[in-house]
């Protein structure tokens, strides 16, 4: 298993897409860096939140290739990609058949059709959707406030509510007073006012119905016919559109073909590692959490395993739940990869207390159970906090959500709900006080830990909190923060940066060494404010030695047979 460094970015991160990024890789002050690329889903065909709302798995003509791809494998970096198993955008294929075919699709069952999926187990509401019973209800777990459903209307003018655990957002066309004139019989005149109406209501929110209501009551289209309102009204709704995230219905053999055929084309990008994005959600049934049910969760990835093991793929399952839950130690146990979520904010705390003691004891039973991980400092969502609980107490990941705070993170809570933290939004560098000793010390530790080191870009170029993003971006904008995308001026001027120079040798000696591999023994060992990090395979040797009084660090290696050294560091 190939477990040196690996770059994590958009295509369109560096430089505008991602023969950009080819170009970088290829530079001398980058060469040699990095073993792997996990590049995000905006690579594919997608339309929402930067890539996770996949139409389908086509690379995104904007920025890569199949050649570009190719670039990269040249260049000896395997590729990680991502794999979205629970959702697919509205604009899929199978979702806009849906639409225009209703019954008549093939695709009818590809999503879940909420009423079928809560027969027998509730009461129909006058809105048309089930309104499950509280025993059921009180157990679910929710990514937003009400029901996860999304009202689809088919041709025969029905409305069907459909399972849409993330995203959703209903849209009217701006309507002419032509179109309007032809549908309902109206003159000119009224047909401009109630399209004036309906244009300037329904981007604000309002409902047709609402706005046809107002237009009635006070007369301003002057007398209308009910039979010309109620044709209006079905004008409006059977040209509303969508966005959004439609869950999958696993239970549907075209689902699983859908998934065959995707790990297929991932493999033939180059990908050696597919990262199973919001997977944990995909697996449904009455009564249950319908978040990492089991053991349906375990099915379900024992059978895409299947799948991807001719292809020479390795899964890494994406999912965030507590240290205390103990999901991570049922992953390693399985013979899965393991993301790493707890190091992020156990570095912090130990930068903080200028105490490597709970990441000493991390890393020990890392090496005991032995789990292969992924681990991180930032990434495109931010720093996971929800995971450290058992870990450490309430009290000092409080005190680690006001200090990222206080350096201009941002909090995210799960659909508002008070002290139910997710994550805290800030770039990695930000939120350690944009101090270099700092950040060159999280880095150098975190090439050291067990494990395959993932590297955000923006880190590498101690990228700071971008406020004006996050106010660009409006509601919901908080992930923006981390995601600046830099031109090439900008990339050329990081490179000058000690801080960046600095990351990136300390990159190259961990890509570089034979001693950094999966089966290496690792020892670690903390004394006050200093801790040791030493990793054996063979005769060679490779040790850090740090200091968190002062943020200080050596790393050294060398053939313990020969005594031979091979590389110094000092900070």
């Amino acid at each position: 298993m190939n477990i040196g460094p690996m770059l994590n970015l958009y295509p369109d991160s560096l430089g505008g897409t991602l023969d950009d990024v080819v170009d970088f890789l290829k530079t001398e002050e980058a060469e040699g860096a990095f073993s792997s690329c996990y590049i995000l889903p905006s690579l594919y065909h997608a339309d929402l939140d930067r890539g996770f709302s996949v139409i389908d798995y086509s690379l995104n003509k904007m920025y890569a290739s199949g050649e570009t791809l190719e670039a990269i494998k040249k260049l000896g970096i395997e590729l990680k990609l991502d794999f979205i198993l629970n959702h697919a955008s509205v604009l899929s294929k199978q979702f806009q058949d849906i639409i225009a075919k209703g019954e008549e699709s093939e695709y009818k069952d590809f999503f879940i059709n909420w009423n079928e999926f809560w027969k027998d187990c509730g009461e129909m509401t006058e809105q048309g959707y089930i309104l499950p019973e509280e025993k059921y209800l009180k157990k679910m777990f929710f990514r937003k406030p009400g029901l996860p459903i999304l009202m689809v209307r088919f041709p025969d003018g029905r409305e069907i509510p459909y399972w849409n655990t993330f995203y959703q957002e209903v849209n009217y066309p701006k309507v002419s007073a032509q179109e309007l004139m032809k549908a309902a019989d109206l003159q000119y005149m009224q047909a401009e006012i109630i399209a004036q109406e309906l244009s300037m209501g329904c981007p604000e929110g309002k409902k047709p119905a609402d706005i046809l209501q107002e237009i009635v009551l006070e007369r301003k289209a002057g007398r209308l016919t009910k039979e010309q309102i109620t044709t209006i009204w079905n004008y409006m709704e059977q040209h509303r559109y969508y966005l959004g995230q439609m869950d999958l219905n696993i239970r549907s053999p075209l689902v699983w073909e859908f998934y065959k055929n995707t790990l297929q084309t991932l493999a033939g990008y180059g990908a050696k590692i597919v990262r199973l994005d919001a997977f944990a959600y995909a697996p449904k049934e009455p009564g249950a959490r319908n978040f990492l049910n089991d053991p349906g969760t375990w099915e379900l990835l024992g059978k895409v395993t299947d799948l991807a093991k001719p292809l020479g793929i390795t899964l890494l399952p994406e999912i965030h739940a507590s240290y205390a839950e103990g999901t991570y130690r049922t992953i390693a146990e399985k013979g899965y990869m393991v993301y790493d979520f707890f190091l992020p904010g156990l570095l912090l705390d130990a930068l903080e207390r200028r105490s490597g003691e709970v990441l000493v004891q991390w890393i020990r039973e890392i090496c005991d159970r032995k789990m292969l991980t992924v681990n991180m400092l930032g990434c495109h969502d931010g720093i996971p906090l929800l995971d450290l609980k058992g870990l450490l107490s309430e009290e000092r990941i409080q005190s680690l959500i006001d200090t990222v705070v206080s350096r201009g993170g941002y909090v995210k809570d799960l659909h508002g709900a008070k002290n139910v933290y997710y994550q805290v939004n800030a770039t990695y560098y930000s939120a350690l006080g944009e101090d270099d000793k700092k950040m060159l010390l999280a880095r150098a530790i975190q090439l050291f830990m067990p494990g395959k080191p993932q590297v955000w870009y923006l880190d590498l170029f101690a990228g700071r909190n971008d406020h004006a993003a996050v106010q660009r971006a409006g509601a919901g904008g908080h992930k923006e923060i981390n995601r600046t995308n830099l031109t090439c001026s900008d990339i050329a001027a990081g490179m000058k940066k000690p801080i960046v120079q600095k990351q990136i040798e300390l990159l190259r000696m961990r890509n570089r060494f034979p001693v950094f591999s999966a089966n290496a023994k690792i020892v670690a060992e903390v004394n006050g404010t200093k801790m040791d990090i030493r990793w054996q395979s063979g005769s060679e040797e490779a040790v850090l030695q740090t200091d968190f009084g002062d943020y200080s660090f050596s790393v050294s290696i060398r053939d313990t047979s020969s005594d031979t050294e091979y590389f110094k560091y000092d900070s």
